[in-house]
Protein backbone atom coordinates (compact mmCIF):
# COMPACT_ATOMS: atom_id res chain seq x y z
CA UNK A 1 0.00 0.00 0.00
CA UNK A 2 1.68 3.29 -0.97
CA UNK A 3 1.38 5.85 1.99
CA UNK A 4 1.06 9.48 1.51
CA UNK A 5 0.44 12.15 4.33
CA UNK A 6 -1.41 15.42 4.59
CA UNK A 7 -1.71 18.05 7.10
CA UNK A 8 -5.44 18.79 8.27
CA UNK A 9 -6.77 22.16 9.39
CA UNK A 10 -8.40 20.52 12.34
CA UNK A 11 -8.39 17.92 15.08
CA UNK A 12 -12.48 17.82 15.58
CA UNK A 13 -14.75 19.48 13.88
CA UNK A 14 -18.81 19.79 14.15
CA UNK A 15 -20.60 17.46 11.74
CA UNK A 16 -24.03 18.32 11.43
CA UNK A 17 -24.74 15.28 9.30
CA UNK A 18 -23.87 12.67 12.00
CA UNK A 19 -25.80 15.04 14.07
CA UNK A 20 -29.07 14.47 12.21
CA UNK A 21 -28.11 10.55 12.14
CA UNK A 22 -28.05 10.83 15.66
CA UNK A 23 -24.54 9.60 15.75
CA UNK A 24 -22.29 12.53 17.15
CA UNK A 25 -22.20 16.24 17.34
CA UNK A 26 -18.18 16.30 16.49
CA UNK A 27 -16.19 14.33 14.10
CA UNK A 28 -12.69 13.16 14.62
CA UNK A 29 -10.84 11.89 11.20
CA UNK A 30 -7.14 10.96 10.93
CA UNK A 31 -6.83 10.51 7.08
CA UNK A 32 -8.82 11.64 3.78
CA UNK A 33 -7.96 8.27 2.10
CA UNK A 34 -9.09 4.83 4.02
CA UNK A 35 -6.29 2.24 3.72
CA UNK A 36 -9.42 -0.37 4.02
CA UNK A 37 -10.03 0.28 0.53
CA UNK A 38 -13.68 -0.66 0.66
CA UNK A 39 -15.02 -0.35 -2.85
CA UNK A 40 -18.36 0.80 -2.11
CA UNK A 41 -16.91 3.42 0.07
CA UNK A 42 -18.63 6.97 -0.58
CA UNK A 43 -16.24 8.73 0.76
CA UNK A 44 -14.02 9.28 -2.31
CA UNK A 45 -16.81 11.31 -4.12
CA UNK A 46 -17.29 13.25 -0.51
CA UNK A 47 -13.57 14.18 -0.45
CA UNK A 48 -12.76 14.55 -4.34
CA UNK A 49 -12.17 18.06 -3.79
CA UNK A 50 -10.10 17.89 -0.95
CA UNK A 51 -6.32 19.34 -1.24
CA UNK A 52 -4.33 16.36 -0.22
CA UNK A 53 -5.35 14.39 -3.42
CA UNK A 54 -4.24 17.39 -5.60
CA UNK A 55 -1.09 17.26 -3.31
CA UNK A 56 -0.54 13.33 -3.33
CA UNK A 57 -0.90 13.79 -7.34
CA UNK A 58 -3.62 11.17 -6.71
CA UNK A 59 -7.51 10.93 -7.96
CA UNK A 60 -9.82 10.25 -4.96
CA UNK A 61 -11.17 7.15 -7.28
CA UNK A 62 -7.74 5.21 -7.36
CA UNK A 63 -6.33 2.60 -5.35
CA UNK A 64 -3.86 1.25 -4.05
CA UNK A 65 -2.96 4.43 -1.91
CA UNK A 66 -3.94 5.71 1.36
CA UNK A 67 -3.61 9.36 3.11
CA UNK A 68 -3.06 9.64 6.30
CA UNK A 69 -2.45 12.62 8.94
CA UNK A 70 0.09 11.08 11.73
CA UNK A 71 0.64 14.41 13.40
CA UNK A 72 -3.66 14.33 13.86
CA UNK A 73 -3.93 13.51 18.15
CA UNK A 74 -2.05 16.84 18.32
CA UNK A 75 -4.64 18.67 17.03
CA UNK A 76 -7.20 16.51 18.61
CA UNK A 77 -5.88 17.31 22.16
CA UNK A 78 -5.94 21.10 21.16
CA UNK A 79 -9.40 21.04 20.29
CA UNK A 80 -10.51 18.67 22.66
CA UNK A 81 -9.58 21.46 25.16
CA UNK A 82 -11.12 24.64 23.20
CA UNK A 83 -14.46 22.77 22.66
CA UNK A 84 -17.22 24.77 24.48
CA UNK A 85 -20.26 22.33 23.92
CA UNK A 86 -20.07 19.17 25.39
CA UNK A 87 -21.34 16.55 22.48
CA UNK A 88 -20.72 13.12 21.27
CA UNK A 89 -17.29 12.80 19.12
CA UNK A 90 -17.21 9.77 16.74
CA UNK A 91 -13.83 8.46 15.96
CA UNK A 92 -14.14 8.85 12.63
CA UNK A 93 -16.31 9.34 10.13
CA UNK A 94 -14.61 9.80 6.81
CA UNK A 95 -11.53 7.38 7.40
CA UNK A 96 -10.55 4.63 9.94
CA UNK A 97 -8.30 5.03 12.88
CA UNK A 98 -7.45 1.56 12.94
CA UNK A 99 -6.91 0.72 9.50
CA UNK A 100 -3.61 -0.49 8.80
CA UNK A 101 -1.59 2.53 7.80
CA UNK A 102 -3.61 4.33 11.01
CA UNK A 103 -3.11 1.39 13.46
CA UNK A 104 0.37 1.49 12.68
CA UNK A 105 0.83 5.18 13.96
CA UNK A 106 -1.35 4.11 16.97
CA UNK A 107 -3.79 7.06 15.86
CA UNK A 108 -6.73 5.38 16.75
CA UNK A 109 -5.56 4.59 20.67
CA UNK A 110 -3.98 8.16 20.79
CA UNK A 111 -7.01 10.00 19.76
CA UNK A 112 -8.80 8.28 22.37
CA UNK A 113 -6.57 9.77 24.88
CA UNK A 114 -6.67 12.65 23.48
CA UNK A 115 -10.08 13.26 24.04
CA UNK A 116 -10.92 11.21 27.01
CA UNK A 117 -8.08 13.18 28.84
CA UNK A 118 -10.63 16.27 29.39
CA UNK A 119 -13.42 15.35 31.53
CA UNK A 120 -16.53 15.39 30.23
CA UNK A 121 -16.03 14.77 26.79
CA UNK A 122 -17.60 11.15 25.02
CA UNK A 123 -16.66 9.12 22.07
CA UNK A 124 -18.60 6.77 19.47
CA UNK A 125 -15.96 4.49 17.95
CA UNK A 126 -16.28 2.86 14.87
CA UNK A 127 -14.83 0.72 12.79
CA UNK A 128 -13.95 -2.29 10.72
CA UNK A 129 -10.56 -3.43 12.19
CA UNK A 130 -10.30 -5.70 14.83
CA UNK A 131 -7.19 -3.90 16.14
CA UNK A 132 -9.43 -1.82 18.57
CA UNK A 133 -9.05 -4.74 20.49
CA UNK A 134 -5.97 -3.68 21.67
CA UNK A 135 -7.05 -0.67 23.39
CA UNK A 136 -10.00 -1.96 25.18
CA UNK A 137 -7.78 -1.52 28.21
CA UNK A 138 -7.62 2.49 27.72
CA UNK A 139 -11.44 2.22 27.07
CA UNK A 140 -12.36 0.13 30.06
CA UNK A 141 -10.66 3.14 32.15
CA UNK A 142 -13.50 5.42 30.94
CA UNK A 143 -16.17 2.87 29.91
CA UNK A 144 -18.76 5.45 30.31
CA UNK A 145 -17.61 7.74 27.99
CA UNK A 146 -17.08 5.38 24.87
CA UNK A 147 -19.43 2.81 22.56
CA UNK A 148 -17.35 0.87 20.73
CA UNK A 149 -19.24 0.04 17.08
CA UNK A 150 -17.34 -2.64 14.81
CA UNK A 151 -18.94 -2.06 11.21
CA UNK A 152 -20.84 -5.64 10.54
CA UNK A 153 -21.45 -5.58 6.66
CA UNK A 154 -22.49 -9.17 6.51
CA UNK A 155 -22.84 -12.69 7.59
CA UNK A 156 -19.86 -14.95 8.14
CA UNK A 157 -21.42 -17.34 5.40
CA UNK A 158 -20.37 -13.95 2.83
CA UNK A 159 -16.72 -13.44 4.54
CA UNK A 160 -15.51 -14.73 1.23
CA UNK A 161 -16.87 -12.28 -1.03
CA UNK A 162 -16.64 -9.48 1.98
CA UNK A 163 -12.77 -10.26 1.40
CA UNK A 164 -12.87 -8.92 -2.01
CA UNK A 165 -14.79 -5.58 -1.34
CA UNK A 166 -12.78 -5.13 1.86
CA UNK A 167 -10.11 -6.30 0.83
CA UNK A 168 -7.82 -4.64 3.87
CA UNK A 169 -10.61 -4.81 6.65
CA UNK A 170 -10.62 -7.43 9.25
CA UNK A 171 -12.48 -10.49 8.28
CA UNK A 172 -16.24 -10.55 9.79
CA UNK A 173 -16.07 -13.18 12.22
CA UNK A 174 -13.07 -11.46 13.58
CA UNK A 175 -15.20 -8.29 14.02
CA UNK A 176 -18.18 -10.33 15.46
CA UNK A 177 -14.84 -11.50 18.16
CA UNK A 178 -14.24 -8.08 18.74
CA UNK A 179 -17.89 -6.75 19.18
CA UNK A 180 -17.97 -10.09 21.55
CA UNK A 181 -15.30 -9.29 23.53
CA UNK A 182 -16.07 -5.37 23.86
CA UNK A 183 -19.40 -6.60 25.95
CA UNK A 184 -17.65 -9.33 27.60
CA UNK A 185 -15.23 -6.62 29.16
CA UNK A 186 -18.69 -4.60 30.46
CA UNK A 187 -17.98 -1.38 27.79
CA UNK A 188 -20.86 0.19 26.15
CA UNK A 189 -21.98 -1.01 22.32
CA UNK A 190 -23.72 -0.42 19.42
CA UNK A 191 -24.49 -2.32 15.86
CA UNK A 192 -24.01 -0.58 12.96
CA UNK A 193 -24.89 -2.44 10.00
CA UNK A 194 -23.76 -0.29 6.90
CA UNK A 195 -24.62 -0.68 4.24
CA UNK A 196 -26.54 -3.77 3.96
CA UNK A 197 -25.48 -4.60 0.56
CA UNK A 198 -27.87 -6.19 -2.11
CA UNK A 199 -26.76 -10.34 -2.30
CA UNK A 200 -24.52 -9.93 0.73
CA UNK A 201 -27.04 -9.13 3.50
CA UNK A 202 -30.25 -8.20 2.79
CA UNK A 203 -32.09 -11.82 2.91
CA UNK A 204 -34.54 -11.72 6.25
CA UNK A 205 -32.59 -14.51 7.83
CA UNK A 206 -29.17 -12.58 7.00
CA UNK A 207 -30.48 -9.31 8.97
CA UNK A 208 -32.17 -11.58 11.57
CA UNK A 209 -28.25 -12.97 12.02
CA UNK A 210 -27.06 -9.30 12.14
CA UNK A 211 -29.60 -8.22 14.37
CA UNK A 212 -29.16 -10.82 16.95
CA UNK A 213 -25.49 -10.70 17.37
CA UNK A 214 -25.85 -6.84 17.77
CA UNK A 215 -28.36 -7.60 20.54
CA UNK A 216 -26.49 -10.35 22.11
CA UNK A 217 -23.10 -7.78 22.80
CA UNK A 218 -25.28 -5.28 24.04
CA UNK A 219 -26.30 -3.23 21.38
CA UNK A 220 -27.23 0.16 22.74
CA UNK A 221 -28.66 0.84 19.59
CA UNK A 222 -28.64 -0.72 16.05
CA UNK A 223 -27.59 1.65 12.95
CA UNK A 224 -28.72 0.33 9.36
CA UNK A 225 -28.44 1.72 6.03
CA UNK A 226 -28.74 0.64 2.54
CA UNK A 227 -26.14 1.00 0.00
CA UNK A 228 -25.44 4.50 -1.44
CA UNK A 229 -26.47 4.46 -5.20
CA UNK A 230 -24.47 7.43 -6.48
CA UNK A 231 -20.75 7.89 -7.21
CA UNK A 232 -18.38 4.99 -8.63
CA UNK A 233 -18.93 2.46 -5.30
CA UNK A 234 -21.18 0.12 -7.19
CA UNK A 235 -19.87 -0.18 -9.94
CA UNK A 236 -16.53 -0.46 -8.58
CA UNK A 237 -18.48 -3.34 -6.26
CA UNK A 238 -20.06 -4.79 -8.94
CA UNK A 239 -16.32 -5.02 -11.26
CA UNK A 240 -15.07 -6.56 -8.07
CA UNK A 241 -17.59 -9.41 -7.63
CA UNK A 242 -17.36 -10.48 -10.45
CA UNK A 243 -13.69 -10.70 -11.12
CA UNK A 244 -13.53 -12.55 -8.12
CA UNK A 245 -16.14 -15.13 -9.38
CA UNK A 246 -19.21 -13.94 -7.11
CA UNK A 247 -21.87 -14.46 -9.89
CA UNK A 248 -25.05 -14.15 -7.73
CA UNK A 249 -23.74 -11.06 -5.69
CA UNK A 250 -22.63 -9.27 -8.81
CA UNK A 251 -26.02 -9.70 -10.15
CA UNK A 252 -27.66 -8.51 -7.22
CA UNK A 253 -25.45 -5.61 -7.10
CA UNK A 254 -26.33 -4.77 -10.89
CA UNK A 255 -29.75 -4.84 -10.26
CA UNK A 256 -30.09 -2.20 -7.82
CA UNK A 257 -27.80 0.27 -9.92
CA UNK A 258 -31.56 0.70 -11.75
CA UNK A 259 -33.34 3.26 -9.42
CA UNK A 260 -36.63 1.37 -9.05
CA UNK A 261 -34.92 -1.98 -8.27
CA UNK A 262 -32.94 -0.03 -5.70
CA UNK A 263 -36.33 1.77 -4.34
CA UNK A 264 -37.71 -1.28 -4.07
CA UNK A 265 -34.67 -2.57 -2.69
CA UNK A 266 -34.82 -0.30 0.37
CA UNK A 267 -38.25 -0.89 0.87
CA UNK A 268 -37.42 -4.65 1.56
CA UNK A 269 -34.41 -3.94 3.61
CA UNK A 270 -36.38 -1.29 6.10
CA UNK A 271 -39.49 -3.97 6.25
CA UNK A 272 -36.81 -6.77 7.20
CA UNK A 273 -34.80 -4.53 9.83
CA UNK A 274 -37.53 -3.66 11.47
CA UNK A 275 -39.39 -6.81 11.95
CA UNK A 276 -35.97 -8.09 13.09
CA UNK A 277 -35.45 -5.44 15.44
CA UNK A 278 -38.85 -5.85 16.66
CA UNK A 279 -38.29 -9.44 17.23
CA UNK A 280 -34.63 -9.35 18.87
CA UNK A 281 -34.64 -5.92 19.97
CA UNK A 282 -36.41 -2.67 20.43
CA UNK A 283 -37.83 -1.11 18.28
CA UNK A 284 -37.29 2.74 19.93
CA UNK A 285 -33.46 1.65 19.36
CA UNK A 286 -33.48 1.33 15.61
CA UNK A 287 -31.81 4.19 13.43
CA UNK A 288 -32.42 3.36 9.77
CA UNK A 289 -30.79 6.08 7.72
CA UNK A 290 -32.02 7.17 4.76
CA UNK A 291 -31.89 9.38 2.14
CA UNK A 292 -35.05 9.28 0.22
CA UNK A 293 -34.16 10.98 -3.28
CA UNK A 294 -33.86 7.91 -5.13
CA UNK A 295 -37.06 6.56 -4.02
CA UNK A 296 -40.27 6.04 -6.06
CA UNK A 297 -43.21 8.20 -5.36
CA UNK A 298 -45.23 4.13 -4.35
CA UNK A 299 -41.99 2.84 -2.21
CA UNK A 300 -42.05 6.32 -0.34
CA UNK A 301 -45.21 6.30 0.00
CA UNK A 302 -44.70 2.77 1.77
CA UNK A 303 -42.09 3.29 4.07
CA UNK A 304 -44.12 6.18 5.30
CA UNK A 305 -46.70 4.23 6.27
CA UNK A 306 -44.68 2.40 8.95
CA UNK A 307 -41.34 4.90 9.47
CA UNK A 308 -40.68 2.76 12.61
CA UNK A 309 -36.66 3.76 13.49
CA UNK A 310 -36.27 5.52 9.88
CA UNK A 311 -34.01 8.51 10.15
CA UNK A 312 -34.92 10.88 6.93
CA UNK A 313 -32.23 12.04 5.72
CA UNK A 314 -31.60 14.99 3.01
CA UNK A 315 -29.24 17.22 0.82
CA UNK A 316 -27.66 19.70 3.06
CA UNK A 317 -24.88 22.10 1.07
CA UNK A 318 -23.22 22.78 5.20
CA UNK A 319 -22.65 18.63 5.76
CA UNK A 320 -20.73 18.40 2.57
CA UNK A 321 -18.86 21.68 3.66
CA UNK A 322 -17.72 20.51 6.96
CA UNK A 323 -16.02 17.75 5.24
CA UNK A 324 -14.05 19.59 2.99
CA UNK A 325 -12.87 21.47 5.41
CA UNK A 326 -10.92 19.34 7.67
Amino acid sequence: MEIHYCSLKRGITRTKEFEKKGLAQYASDVGTQCGHQCTYCSTPSLMRMHRSFKEAGKSPFDRGYTIVDPDTPDRVRQDAKRLRHRGLIQLCTITDAWAPEAHAFGLGRRCLEAILSEPGRTVRVLTKNAAVTEDFDLIERYRDRVLVGLSITGTPDQEEALKAIEPHASPIRKRFTALREAHARGLRTYGMLCPILPGIADRPEQIDELVRQATECGAEQIFAEAVNPRGRGLILTQETLAEHGYQQQTAAVAAVRNRIRWSRYVVDLIKHVQRSVRRFHDINELRFLLYPDGLTPDDLGRIQRDPAGVIWLGKDKASKLDACSR
